[in-house]
This record gives C-alpha cells, structure tokens and sequence, in this order.
C-alpha cells in the first residue's frame, strides 16, 4: 500500500461489506472465479465500456468537503428579482432552529398514522386554517407538492366532476391565461395529455368559453405582475357551466380580494415565501383550497377535529388519498405527496408574525415596489402595469445592455419576450431598492419614502 492509499482509503476499512474475503466466498457459492467473470455474464457487451472510467484518485470525506469548498468560492451569489413564483424570504431564528434544524420535524416521512401525532397535526391545521382564511374558501388540504402540480390537480378535480365518462367526453377543453406562470403551464398540459383534454392557453379578457370547456385557470397576480379583477370572467365561465381556478399568492392575499370572494371554485399556489427558504427551485409546499361541493375530491388529505373515546378534543386525517385507494386513471396526489415540513414551516410562519405582521409585510413589499415603479416612470422607463402587487414589468430599448449592467452590478432580473420583469420581496431593502435604481440611473429613494398609501387594502 502506498502513502496515497494511506491518507485517501479510510472509508473502506469503514464499509460493513463485503470484505475480499466475503466477496470470494460468494463468488464461490454462486461457481463464478471473479466479480469481472460476473460482470460479463450479467451486463450485456454492447452497453459495456471498454475502456475504465476517467475519475481523478480517491478522496477522503475531508478532502473532499475542503475541494467543494473551492469549487463553491468561484459562484457568484446576485440578488434575485426574478419572482415567477420563487421570492427570498425571512426564517425566523425560532422555526430555523426547533424545525427546520429539528430532526423532531425534518426526518418525518409523511406519516400514514399521523393520528398519534397530534403536534404535528395541530401544526397542519393551523396551516389549513391559515390558507382557509386568505383564500375564503371553506376546505383546504394538509399541502400538495408544488403550485403546478396544484393547478394540474384543480384541473383534473374539475375534469373529472363534469366528465363522469372519461372515454366519452362531453367537455373536453379546459382554458388557460397565457399569463399564467409558464412552468405551471407545462405541467398542467402534461398531465392533460394522457387524459385527453384539450388545453387553450389564450387572453382571459377575449376568451370565448362555452359548454365545450369544463374548467379554467387564472394567476392572481399574474406572471407580469398585473392584478386584475376576474369576476366578469368568472360569472361568464360559471355561466357556461364550468369551473375557475385560481392560481395565487398567500402574501399577496393579505392585502387584495381572496378568491373565494371573487368566485373562484379552487385556489392554489406556493407556501414557500412564507418562511421557507430557497430550495434550487423546489420543493416548496403548495396549498389547495376548494369549495364545499369538492370535499370529496380534494386530491390528498385533510386534518380535522375531531373527539377522542373520553371526550376530549382530538385530531385525526379526516379526508386521506392513499395509492390503494384509488384507480390508476383516476389518481390523485395521495397522502405522501405533501411537503408537511414545509407547510409545518408556513405555518409556524403565519403563527409567528400573526395577521397584522402578516400584512404589515405585504404593505411594505407593495410599497416598495410602487416607489420603484414611480422612479421608473419619471426616469422615462415604461412601466407596462396598471395594477401590481410585488412585480413590475418594463420595456427598455437595450435589454442585453441593461441586462449586462445589472449583472455587472449583482442583480438578476427576469427577461421575456424582450420584457424586463422586476419582483421584490420580504427580503428587500432600500439599499437593494437603490441598486436597482442605479442600474437604470433612476434616482434614489430616501428613508422617509414611499409615503404613498399601499395600492390595496383587504376588506
């Protein structure tokens, strides 16, 4: 053995097997001379190679931990503006540290008899409570996995309602705003094509929908930022006899008019920026909130309460979708595909900062973002919203040159269709505010601005 083996092969004096020895005391009993005779008579020739790999020498675990370290220094960390569902959030110290960090919380495989768990099940009720209440839908399920494969869920809930035959469709079309975020298109037009429905993705405001639809499904803000009011919409699609989803925002909730109030048969959406942080895109915990008359096809599960056999209050699943129960063709997200510690984490989140905390950062975020848009337009960029929330969308003559000097600055903004988009979020501040400004030499905002009004406030 030479020194280099020494240093990097700590590991396999470690492994539990098998030993050399082991290896030829089965290769003995199954009558083959060496794992290279095994391998041939296994693995097919044609997907072999012929040569051995190309990898650098062993690494020991701590070698290999400070070469990470490295190769990590090289990123380049920017602050993000590109929203489109994904936003930078605040985790209070106390939930990073007894939950997120708590293997008490974290190692939980989503419980098939979480009815002995009443915690953790008082923790997802409240996170039900929460969407219930933001929504003004009256049921709402424990979590799904992300907010496209909610909106594929609404749409198949609702295919499945007014589509008692699925080999004889009576309303095959379901439509979409093309505004709505592009990665929940995707998936809501890939989960329709095994079921043979027709996605029309087009403007909700010149959409004709009729008997031939069963279903339509809006954003609430939408993928620009704009907010608009969809109930002349949704009385026009209700009248068809159909149903509307909504694809929202829970912060953005605490300020405008919920769903439910507009009519919207469903609501769903991503829990992430309520405390959640950043995950490489996902998973995120994704909310689902229906009317009364789907309490029976709700994909997933609902927590409720319940009394125990002395009388005392209880919590249990009382709606569960699990993989047994179901046909294959008519599955549903079961049980298992929830985020319940992330939605464990809103939760605690909404628990944490309460209604008016709640609000106040959503006022804050609108506030800001409405300074940004007035800077904007008196600097004589053209901002194309009406109506915003956190997200503004703009044209500018030069986008690589504007996209280079914000880069060269740090920032990342989303870019469209030759549309710049802007989204700010809880994380933002009048420094980040100003930087952004500067790359369009829009001025400053001071400490005592905005002292404008927040453009919403929620009834």
């Amino acid at each position: 053995m030479n020194l280099l083996d020494i240093q990097q092969n700590e590991f396999v004096h470690r492994h539990i097997g098998p030993n050399e020895a082991e290896t030829r005391k089965m290769l003995a009993t199954i009558g083959e001379a060496g794992i290279e005779d095994l391998v041939s008579k296994t693995v097919p020739a044609s997907i072999r190679m012929g040569t051995a790999l190309d990898i650098p020498h062993a690494m020991s675990e701590h070698d290999y931990l400070s070469h990470l370290k490295e190769v990590s220094l090289k990123n380049k960390v920017f602050k993000n503006y590109i929203g489109q569902g994904y936003f930078d959030t605040i985790t209070p110290s106390v939930i990073l540290r007894n939950i997120f960090e708590n293997p008490g919380w974290y190692t939980q495989y989503t419980p098939y008899q979480a009815e002995i768990s009443q915690g953790r099940l008082e923790s997802l009720l409240n996170y039900q409570t929460m969407v219930s209440d933001l929504t003004a839908l009256p049921i709402t399920n424990a979590s799904l996995l992300d907010e496209a494969t909610a909106a594929a869920e609404a749409m198949a809930m609702f295919f499945s309602a007014l589509n008692r035959d699925h080999d004889n469709l009576v309303r095959p079309k379901f439509f979409v705003d093309e505004n709505v975020l592009p990665q929940t298109i995707d998936v809501v037009i890939t989960r329709a094509t095994p079921l043979h429905i027709e996605v029309i993705v087009g403007d909700f405001k010149t959409a004709s929908v009729d008997e031939t639809y069963f279903g339509a499904l809006l954003q609430y803000p939408d993928t620009k930022g704009n907010v608009h009011d969809y109930r002349s919409f949704i009385d026009a699609v209700h009248a068809a006899g159909a149903y509307v989803a909504m694809s929202t925002d829970l912060l953005a909730l605490t300020l405008l008019t919920p769903p439910g109030e507009l009519g919207a048969d469903a609501a769903i959406g991503s829990a992430q920026r309520f405390g959640v942080p950043l995950g490489f895109g996902g998973p995120h915990a994704a909310f689902f909130a229906t009317k009364d008359e789907f309490k029976r096809a709700i994909p997933g599960r609902i927590i409720g309460v319940s009394i125990d056999a002395t009388g005392g209050r209880a919590l249990r699943m009382a709606l569960q979708t699990r993989e047994q129960h179901i046909k294959r063709e008519k599955a549903t997200s079961n049980i298992c595909t929830a985020q319940a510690l992330l939605a464990n984490m809103a939760a605690m989140y909404a628990v944490y900062h309460g209604p008016k905390g709640l609000a106040h950062i959503a006022t804050r975020v609108n506030l800001l973002t409405a300074a940004l848009a007035t800077k904007l337009k008196a600097a004589g960029v053209k901002v194309l919203n009406d109506s915003f929330f956190d997200t503004i969308s703009i044209e500018v003559a030069d986008v690589a040159a504007l996209r280079a000097k914000a880069e060269a600055a740090g920032i990342n903004f989303r870019y469209a269709n030759g549309i710049v988009g802007i989204s700010l979020d809880e994380t933002t501040s009048l420094k980040d505010l100003n930087n952004v400004l500067a790359v369009f030499n829009a001025g400053h905002v001071g400490v005592s601005e905005p002292k404008t009004k927040p453009l919403f406030r929620r009834t």
